[in-house]
């Protein structure tokens, strides 16, 4: 059985490379095993930066960032972020995808 820290690798992996369906499970297992995991808010709101440079019209990538940075206490950036994730929603783009 893999251990805390290599999920959350693998999720951090997973982030990186688009496949958000696959984080976002693996990041809730790490928080099964330690409710207190996610206090590696930093570390979480790189991978999130990096998934929407990545994929910059995917929702999941801006919600997710949001409440990383709304759970670091970085308010203004988690309202930033969720005004992505909103605009997206309702069908627009936050940028143009190449």
């Amino acid at each position: 059985m893999a251990s805390r820290d290599e999920i959350f690798d693998n999720a951090n992996g997973d982030l990186a490379t688009g496949e958000l369906e696959s984080a976002v499970e693996k990041y809730r297992r790490c928080v099964e095993i330690d409710p207190e995991f996610f206090g590696r808010f930093p570390e979480a709101i790189e991978a999130g930066k990096r998934a929407t440079e990545l994929r910059p019209n995917d929702q999941i990538g801006w919600t997710s960032l949001s409440l990383f940075y709304n759970r670091n206490g970085n308010i203004q950036e988690a309202e930033a972020a969720g005004t992505k994730a909103k605009i997206l929603s309702w069908g627009g783009k936050v940028a143009k995808e190449g």
